[in-house]
């Protein structure tokens, strides 16, 4: 059985990646790796302890909903939050995990704009070493 890795963080872009993966991973028999990834904070402390653990409350509430919706589809899914960049939280379990793809969503946005802002798709295209698939998401 093989796996694919999704980013997802609730939003639209996430939610088209989503829906993408759990297609995919019912026509190949796959397995669903969502990942939540997020920056840690660059210097520990007792605020910054306290934002990390928010950020994490809330990554734990938004893929709850990515389960429930894997749970309607019958694929079966796991989830890791990985405290880093969500590029290279997607690559590390991808990685880990052998992973047949990536798969991100994105709003179409120019691809000049996505190198100056430095998007998530557009780091995935030039860093990872498994093929990436870009869902268009609805605006």
């Amino acid at each position: 059985m093989g796996a694919i890795v999704v980013g997802y963080d609730g939003s639209a872009c996430g939610d088209a990646a989503l829906a993408a993966a759990l297609d995919l991973a019912a026509e190949l028999g796959d397995r669903v790796a969502v990942v939540f990834g997020y920056a840690p904070p660059g210097i520990w402390g007792g605020e910054i302890a306290e934002h990390e653990e928010a950020i994490e409350e809330y990554g734990e509430k938004v893929t709850q909903r990515a389960r429930e919706r894997a749970g309607e589809r019958g694929v079966e899914i796991e989830v890791e939050l990985v405290p880093k960049r969500a590029a290279e939280a997607l690559i590390e379990v991808a990685e880990r995990r052998d992973a047949r793809m990536i798969v991100v969503g994105s709003f179409g946005d120019p691809p000049l704009r996505g190198v100056i802002l430095g998007s998530t798709p557009n780091k995935l295209l030039y860093m990872a070493e498994r093929p990436v698939l870009v869902v268009p998401a609805d605006k």
